[in-house]
């Protein structure tokens, strides 16, 4: 029988190991000499305890030093730099000192919470410069005085342009999930916003993972940084089970149906790839009779917010989105993350099951992926990661599984043993017969439940299928369309995903994402589809792909037909090709 004891500020865990018994040290957040008002605020929202990151912060000298910091998601990043800023902040300063930089704005708007309860007793006014959002009003904000300031990259930089936002007395900035800021293109943004804080002090940079851009970011703005890392790349959350569940290719919004069924989220985000699969699956969802809203980039702020809200209230238990949730939101309750189709890397697919499983509560991330995306999943997540396997529910067993909860819920019931109930059971019982009367009771509450779609005979033929040999292709052979092609010379051993290559792509020849069809990524190299409506920046710009070491070749337009018998033969047009997951907006 294990022993817990708690003496002072120290809670002792007791671990045998050998024959031996050694104690874990538990730290409160009174041993860091915080401020009487930040542990109030802690104490309120019933923060006792710091996570490891937010221990290593605090017990490191940073008063005037850079630092990195890398830790994975759900880890407790927000309060381990806003604890510190806060503690030597003076009570009522009304100077912008602090500047908070994040990703997206969900993520941006979060930290803001968090810094105005937390700096509530301080008397300390925190601005938020999102997108989206009424500029004026960010206007007035900053007017009246905020020691702290939040925001966007894209907002902020705007802002300084403007000359709203003074930058003389900003003497610390944080870039929070800068990996993610990078990866969504914003480099040129934050090198303009730290080339504009002449007066800047020190540079805090937190990350999940820490990619060469990173490495580039902190050697050319941080001087002799601390580094402090709790995680390794690319690392999962222990507290996380993981599971895949095998769906046919062209039934996977059925397969979902019966995979939500079956598990009975309380409260779920569903991850897929693009803002009109995320509009579409909430649709379906909504008359399969689930309540399920969607977020994506290309909704208003008004919109996003109020999707978020109905979520968090539990007003609504599904939220369908794409990967602009992915990064740095923390919801409470989240039972289930549930990915459709297989993630663009494996960063993405950390960073999307982090959305569960946070402050060392337990949650699962569920993977809906066809027989053939499974064998590429295995590739892309490697051994470090364990996954259970198992094909989508059956109907009978859906059912059957339902029979049990409502016989449990039947017999478990006892609250509704009282006299009036009893009574009419009794009426009932002496002029019907039992049996059927039960059965009649049972139709009545069960007869309508949705029990899903019958899908294993079609799943074993995709098994079989996706087992057997497959024949080789040639580039040429697996891109063809009627857009010319070009050839990058990055691939996956580079770290490049498709998302990066269409940033890329988009950013050089200054044309928009609908400019760009099919991507081929490979391991040393990647296939571009360049559609006509690019032709001409192609032409003006595509030197500068060059100039990079990027560009290898451009492919022809047309492929040329076999030829048949005794004819000529001649040119064939192109077939549509394989489809390209466009990302939207963050």
């Amino acid at each position: 029988m294990a022993l817990f004891l708690q003496t002072g500020h120290f809670f002792y865990a007791p671990i045998e190991t050998g024959g031996t018994i050694t104690f874990m040290e538990q730290n409160y957040f009174e041993e860091y000499s915080l401020r009487p008002e930040l542990l109030r605020a802690l104490a309120e929202k019933g923060f006792t305890t710091p996570t490891p990151v937010q221990d290593r912060v605090l017990s490191e000298d940073i008063a005037e030093r850079d630092i990195v910091v890398r830790a994975r998601t759900g880890s407790g990043k927000t309060l381990a730099f806003l604890l510190p800023l806060l503690q030597e902040t003076s009570r009522g300063d009304r100077s912008s000192n602090i500047l908070i930089l994040s990703p997206t704005r969900e993520l941006s708007q979060q930290i803001w919470k968090e810094a105005c309860w937390l700096g509530d007793y301080l008397d300390l006014s925190v601005a938020s410069l999102v997108g989206g959002m009424d500029m004026s009003q960010q206007i007035r904000s900053l007017r009246n005085g905020s020691a702290i300031v939040t925001g966007t990259p894209g907002r902020v930089l705007d802002h300084i342009r403007r000359g709203t936002l003074v930058t003389t007395d900003i003497h610390t900035v944080v870039l929070d999930e800068g990996d993610h800021m990078l990866d969504l293109g914003f480099r040129e943004e934050l090198e303009a916003i730290l080339e504009s804080l002449v007066n800047c002090q020190r540079t805090w940079l937190f990350s999940a993972t820490m990619p060469p851009e990173i490495h580039s970011l902190s050697k050319k703005f941080l001087k002799s940084p601390l580094f402090i890392s709790l995680s390794e790349e690319g690392e999962a959350n222990e507290d996380i089970t993981h599971e895949v569940y095998l769906v046919p290719f062209k039934h996977k919004e059925e397969g979902l149906v019966n995979v939500i069924l079956w598990e009975k989220p309380v409260r779920a985000i569903i991850f897929c790839h693009t803002r009109v699969e995320t509009v579409d699956l909430s649709r379906r969802l909504h008359d399969e009779g689930f309540q399920a809203v969607c977020l994506h980039g290309e909704m208003t702020q008004r919109e996003r917010n109020t999707a978020l809200s109905q979520f968090r209230s539990g007003r609504v238990p599904l939220l369908v989105a794409t990967n602009v949730a992915a990064r740095g939101l923390d919801i409470q309750g989240v039972s289930h993350v549930i990915q459709m189709g297989l993630p663009d890397n494996r960063e993405t697919f950390v960073h999307r099951s982090g959305r569960t499983g946070r402050a060392g509560h337990e949650g699962r991330d569920l993977l809906v992926l066809s027989p053939k995306e499974a064998s590429n999943f295995k590739r892309m997540v490697g051994p470090k990661i364990k996954f259970t396997w198992k094909n989508v529910p059956d109907p009978k067993d859906i059912r059957h599984k339902q029979r049990e909860a409502y016989e449990e819920k039947i017999l478990t019931a006892d609250h509704y043993e009282q006299e009036e109930y009893l009574e009419w059971a009794d009426a009932l019982l002496s002029n019907n017969d039992s049996q059927k009367l039960t059965a009649r009771l049972l139709g009545l509450l069960f007869a309508r439940k949705q029990s899903g779609y019958p899908l294993t005979t079609e799943l074993e033929r995709e098994i079989k299928d996706a087992n057997r040999p497959k024949r080789s292709r040639t580039p040429k052979e697996e891109l063809c369309s009627s857009a010319f092609v070009i050839r990058l010379e990055r691939g996956r051993s580079h770290g490049w995903d498709v998302g990066k290559i269409l940033r890329i792509i988009c950013s050089t020849l200054h044309i928009e994402k609908s400019g760009v069809g099919a991507i081929r990524l490979k391991d040393d190299h990647s296939l571009v589809e360049l559609l006509p409506t690019s032709e001409k920046e192609y032409r003006r710009y595509g030197n500068k792909l060059v100039e990079k070491g990027l560009l290898h070749e451009a492919l022809s337009e047309t492929r040329k037909s076999p030829r048949k018998g005794g004819g000529k033969g001649g040119e064939k047009k192109a077939n549509k090709g394989f489809r390209h997951r466009k990302k939207e907006k963050r």
